[in-house]
């Protein structure tokens, strides 16, 4: 028969996936009101900042000069017919201006840091709580250094979008129809002069767009796989050091780092090429409206106040216009990391059966005709049917990519089986009809490489039940046999576990995970080679003390050490994902087949005497 892979709906995105401004508009809510206040603050700034030219030009023509007062009846006669007095008033203008304006801009630097830190933070607890969901296959597919990169570059550059680049696009539109306004009502030839200028400095921000948006992805793809590199290196840090690989190591990295440099180069040629454009063509602007201008004011058609006043309005629009490209330009790496970061939020959560049920978890565990595949693999398990009887010690042996761990990983839905792949039942109820969360909790497992995480010995072991007293930690650690090991450490269970548990030898860890899966309490425990590291006489320890304190829970065993099974009630083999034999030891040693041949090899004089002693 057909044997689907694993691959399913679930890590697809879905037809309805966020589009960009949809993303933004849905992280916003909430701080709405922020981003509206700072936008009301930034418009009465730049309206004060556009003020200062109109009191130069009230000053030079009608205080310095002759030029009647165009201003309001009621500020007129405010003013005196002394020009001292009024001099001095025109500064007291431009200094409440200035006190106004900086006033205005600090609320609105207020609003904008709560508004885009209120979007972050939501951002980031979605997108926390939304990786914690997604499916164990999705993980296995991408790497660790890429995941957190999106995570936090990505996330960085939007939020310097939603805090910077945004008000800044409205801001300068605003100052745009404002200054333009203004120079308009004194020139307008003058006016159209500056204003053709713009179009010019958005065509070619256009052009630039696409090109620094298609080099910004691929350098941000690159910085991904150097994080990864980092990441896989710092995590192996004691395979490294172990096999002398320091050199190996650190010019995988220069190669990587090399790609890395190279693209951003190729982007700061682009960039550079796109800043100097930009310089040529303000500087054309500003020539050419100084020259216009002076024109203008020899023939008289505008005062000298009004050339000043252009020039200043002019001088202000040149840098946010040409601020206006570097946003594009900003955009375009914004747009980048909104993808990427979409790409995660659009990944499919692990889904759940309507009506998904929480029974007894008690019962017997039937494993009734699986065939499975991992994706582009050949078959992992072919046909496999057994029952695992409620509160026993069921041993599986095989050797390695012999299937044990997968039929774990499908016992705890870590990957779901397709359909028509067979099934798995617990107490007659089959697993794609438990809650995920109901049936994690009520299957403990240890594996052969357990995580620890960096905290004290005691928080790792009562990480499922952090309200647990000292003493029920220490005596789950006195039935992993940890207890002895721990209280030999100068900060006893205190002591700080270094990441992934690096400070602790393979077999302390090993026990320290089997301690943390005992406070769990759960009915169906699983121990998937989980004594690989601790010698014949600690294994022969633990699981006697297992045995005597784990009471009714269904106990799995996994081992390649038949020492470690042969206490079971029922031994599965398992060859090449199929089932080999299947008894009890007794039983197995007399068929003279694949577990007699293993048995036979690994009896060595030592496991023989503990063998013995146990019988």
């Amino acid at each position: 028969m057909a044997h689907p892979t694993n691959q399913s709906s679930q890590s697809a995105a879905p037809p309805s996936a966020l589009g960009r401004a949809g993303m933004i508009a849905r992280f916003i809510k909430g701080s709405t009101r922020f981003f509206i206040f700072s936008m009301i603050w930034s418009i009465i700034n730049t309206a004060l900042n556009a003020m200062t030219p109109q009191v130069i030009r009230i000053t030079v023509d009608s205080v310095l000069g002759d030029a009647p007062f165009n201003l309001p009846e009621w500020v007129v006669r405010l003013l005196g017919d002394s020009k001292e007095v009024n001099l001095l008033l025109a500064a007291v203008a431009v200094l409440v201006i200035a006190v106004l304006s900086g006033v205005s801009n600090y609320l609105c630097r207020i609003d904008v840091a709560k508004g885009s830190e209120g979007f972050v933070k939501k951002l980031r607890d979605e997108l926390y709580g939304h990786i914690q969901k997604l499916p164990f296959r999705w993980h296995v597919q991408h790497q660790t250094g890429e995941i957190i990169q999106r995570c936090t570059s990505d996330v960085d550059m939007l939020r310097n979008f939603v805090s910077g680049q945004l008000l800044e696009v409205f801001r300068t539109v605003f100052l745009i129809a404002l200054a333009m306004t203004m120079m308009f009502s004194m020139s307008v030839k003058i006016s159209f002069i500056a204003l053709a200028f713009i179009p010019v400095v958005a065509a070619y921000s256009g052009i630039y767009y696409s090109k620094i948006a298609k080099r910004f992805r691929a350098a941000d793809e690159a910085e991904g796989v150097l994080s990864s590199t980092v990441q896989e290196n710092l995590t192996g840090v004691r395979v490294v050091r172990a096999f002398g690989r320091e050199q190996y190591e650190i010019d995988r990295f220069d190669e990587k780092n090399n790609i890395f440099a190279r693209l951003w180069i190729k982007l700061g040629y682009v960039l550079g090429s796109y800043w100097g454009i930009g310089d040529f063509i303000t500087g054309m602007q500003i020539l050419t409206v100084i020259l216009f201008g002076t024109i203008e004011a020899v023939n008289g058609t505008i005062s000298l106040g009004e050339f000043l006043a252009i020039v200043s309005y002019n001088q202000s629009l040149v840098w946010p216009v040409r601020g206006l490209g570097r946003i594009l330009s900003e955009m375009s790496k914004t747009g980048v990391s909104i993808d990427r970061i979409n790409y995660i939020l659009n990944a499919r959560e692990e889904e759940e059966q309507p009506g998904a049920q929480t029974p007894p978890m008690n019962g017997d565990i039937r494993f009734k005709n699986i065939n499975f595949t991992y994706e582009g693999q050949k078959p992992v398990l072919k046909n496999i049917d057994f029952t695992i009887p409620a509160g026993s010690t069921f041993a599986i042996l095989g050797g390695t990519g012999s299937g044990k761990s997968t039929l774990m990983h499908l016992l705890n839905r870590l990957y779901d089986l397709p359909p028509e792949c067979g099934s798995i039942e617990i107490g007659g109820v089959d697993i794609a009809n438990i809650r995920r969360d109901w049936l994690r909790s009520n299957i403990g497992m240890v594996l052969q490489e357990p995580f620890l995480f960096s905290r004290t010995i005691q928080e790792n072991i009562s990480a499922f039940r952090p309200q647990a007293s000292l003493d029920e930690v220490r005596r789950a650690a006195q039935i992993a046999c940890v207890d002895d090991a721990v209280l030999d450490f100068t900060s006893g269970y205190d002591t700080v576990v270094g990441e992934r548990g690096v400070t602790l030898s393979g077999g302390q860890k090993q026990r320290v995970a089997i301690a943390r899966m005992l406070m769990q309490k759960a009915p169906i425990m699983v121990f998937d080679d989980s004594l690989s590291a601790v010698d014949s006489e600690t294994d022969f320890k633990i699981r006697q003390a297992l045995k005597e304190n784990l009471g009714s829970s269904t106990v799995i065993l996994i081992s390649h050490r038949i020492t470690t099974l042969m206490q079971a009630d029922m031994i599965l083999v398992m060859e090449n994902g199929e089932i080999a034999e299947m008894g009890t030891h007794e039983e197995l040693i007399h068929r003279n087949g694949i577990y007699k041949s293993i048995y036979d090899i690994q009896m060595s004089s030592d496991d023989r005497l503990l063998v013995e002693g146990e019988g």
